[in-house]
């Protein structure tokens, strides 16, 4: 249970609900399969476990964790095009006229229900993270729209949800820009050997560098001529790595070694233990980054109210 990306949200108010009631809360709005004639369905799923009883919420210190699952069915649009064109062609040969708009997206809609009981379905989980004295929500996820289905849906099982994206004071490009030029990044923080640079011209080009020496003259060149750093590979004291953006987005977490085999020591053999180990050290890790990230990116931008 180690996330892989990470999308920050603060609370902009107390969340005055306990893990009984944000079981109660989840359950009203269960996943559940697509029928015949549905193209996508929404809802909550145990984030351990499998069966009835299952919880939809784990606890570990203060700290829960939630998983909603989305099934979709997959009908490709190049198919719904190929029917439509041999329908509308069959129709303007037999009854010789002209097929228009609105009849035709009347035979695509015609289409698309014929098809889709034999579409195939795709599932995908995301997880989330609830810190409720930290006043924090963390998504794994690295799209803010597949974070905000599961925030939505979330706000719709409890009624109110007041929460919206961390933001930090300074804009993230003007200091990663500063610790690639100065090749030192904030204390407990180190420059790794990736990056992406662009120029401030909406129409400007695009660097992407990996595996590749942040300090030499062909990188600082760039920065000279005006790229700003709109991704930085990074890594925080010896816990973890990751790849953080200009929208404050990170991408390819990974806990080091220490961090999972400490856990793998405290889980034991059990696996639910294992799970429960992992997500425990990976947010008692997280609650201390997350504020010495921000701080070092400028410091937070706390909502009015907080």
């Amino acid at each position: 249970m180690w996330f892989r990306n990470l999308l920050v949200y603060r609370l902009t108010q107390d969340l005055d609900i306990d893990a009984e009631a944000l079981e109660a809360a989840l359950a009203t709005k269960p996943a559940r399969p697509c029928a015949s004639q549905e193209l996508t369905t929404y809802g909550f799923v145990a984030p351990f476990g499998k069966g009835a009883d299952a919880p939809l919420v784990h606890v570990s210190e203060g700290f829960f964790l939630i998983s909603a699952r989305k099934e979709e069915r997959i009908l490709p649009g190049s198919v719904v095009r190929d029917a439509l064109k041999e329908k509308v062609d069959q129709i303007e040969t037999e009854q010789m006229r002209k097929v228009y708009k609105k009849e035709r997206d009347q035979l695509k809609d015609e289409i698309v229900q014929s098809f889709l009981p034999r579409a195939f379905i795709r599932k995908s989980a995301t997880f989330a993270a609830i810190a409720p004295a930290q006043g924090l929500i963390l998504v794994d996820a690295s799209s803010p729209k597949r974070a905000e289905d599961l925030l939505s849906t979330l706000r719709e099982a409890i009624g109110s949800l007041p929460v919206r994206p961390a933001s930090v004071k300074i804009a993230p490009t003007a200091t990663l820009t500063q610790w690639v030029q100065t090749q030192e990044a904030a204390s407990d923080f180190y420059v790794l050997d990736e990056c992406e640079l662009r120029d401030t011209d909406e129409d400007g080009g695009v660097v992407r560098c990996k595996r590749q020496d942040l300090t030499s003259d062909e990188i600082q060149l760039h920065l000279t001529s005006g790229k700003l750093v709109t991704q930085l590979s990074l890594a925080w004291q010896d816990k973890l790595s990751f790849i953080l953006d200009d929208k404050l987005v990170i991408k390819r977490l990974r806990f080091e070694d220490l961090l999972q085999e400490k856990a793998e020591q405290d889980g034991g053999e059990d696996a639910l233990s294992q799970l429960d180990a992992s997500f425990t050290l990976m947010m008692l890790t997280l609650v201390e980054f997350i504020p010495q990230l921000f701080e070092a990116l400028g410091g937070e931008e706390i909502p009015q109210g907080i």
